[in-house]
């Protein structure tokens, strides 16, 4: 097997180092499903994967297509309805980390997956909130997944379906207090990011050959740097070996 990976592996692969200890996981299908799904099969062995069927501690044969995708049943500890999922595990504090992904983010963690353009008339209709505001404001703490382009790092989102860190802008006693942390990591295709004190995403890693000028350019803000941005370690061949034989064998996602 080669050791040339794409981006998208990149991303996939430090996206999923990212759950290294973490013990509960809300799992979001894409970008995200293939992340969490590495990531209990590398650095987290014990991770419970949370999907918003109603499916607690799964581990699928397969990865599922959608959330009404039958294999997400598959070794689950619990199958329960929605409501007792979202009430009973969600809002009741078991969620360690919902994993994410969205159509547009901006410097603070907000994300956008309900439209492009003007919501009354808009571009692109996207699939919509789902269970990601809930999550978002439940979890623990939210990782986010995305490619990064200047359309999807905006500066201002057409519509905010999932709230980030506004907390931070407005102090706690401000109008987005909630159980959960919010955003804590952003994982692209050419960075790694974390939030700053006053919640704004700052660069932790480039990953192997990016610039800074490329990721410049990849976003509609000047990025905040790290006190010692480092480059993301590359993906190992038993990674890529899952990627490619076990979790994406027909490159959907990953290539």
């Amino acid at each position: 097997m080669s050791h040339a990976f794409t981006k998208s592996e990149m991303m996939i692969v430090a996206a999923a180092r990212q759950l290294a200890g973490r013990r509960v996981c809300f799992v979001g299908i894409g970008l995200p499903n293939i992340a969490v799904n590495l990531a209990a099969r590398t650095v987290s062995p014990g991770l419970e994967l949370v999907y918003e069927a109603g499916v607690f501690g799964a581990r699928p044969a397969r990865l599922p297509l959608s959330i009404g995708d039958p294999t997400i049943v598959t070794g689950a500890t619990a199958a329960v309805s929605m409501f007792e999922l979202f009430a009973f595990y969600l809002q009741g504090g078991l969620i360690d980390v919902g994993f994410l992904g969205g159509a547009q983010i901006d410097r603070y963690g907000n994300l956008n997956t309900t439209v492009i353009g003007p919501y009354d008339a808009p571009t692109t209709r996207l699939p919509g909130s789902g269970g990601a505001c809930e999550i978002a404001i439940n979890a623990g703490e939210i990782f986010v997944i995305m490619r990064q382009s200047r359309r999807s790092f905006v500066e201002r989102l057409d519509f905010q379906t999932s709230p980030g860190n506004l907390a931070a802008r407005h102090g706690t006693s401000g109008p987005m207090r909630r159980p959960g942390r919010g955003p804590t990591v952003v994982v692209t295709d050419l960075a790694v990011f974390r939030f700053d004190a006053e919640g704004e995403m700052t660069v932790e890693s480039l990953h192997p050959g990016v610039t800074a000028d490329q990721l410049r350019a990849a976003m509609a803000w000047e990025p905040r740097w790290g006190a010692a941005v480092g480059v993301t370690e590359p993906p190992s061949v038993e990674e890529l070996r899952l990627i490619r034989e076990e979790l994406d064998p027909a490159g959907v996602s990953s290539r």
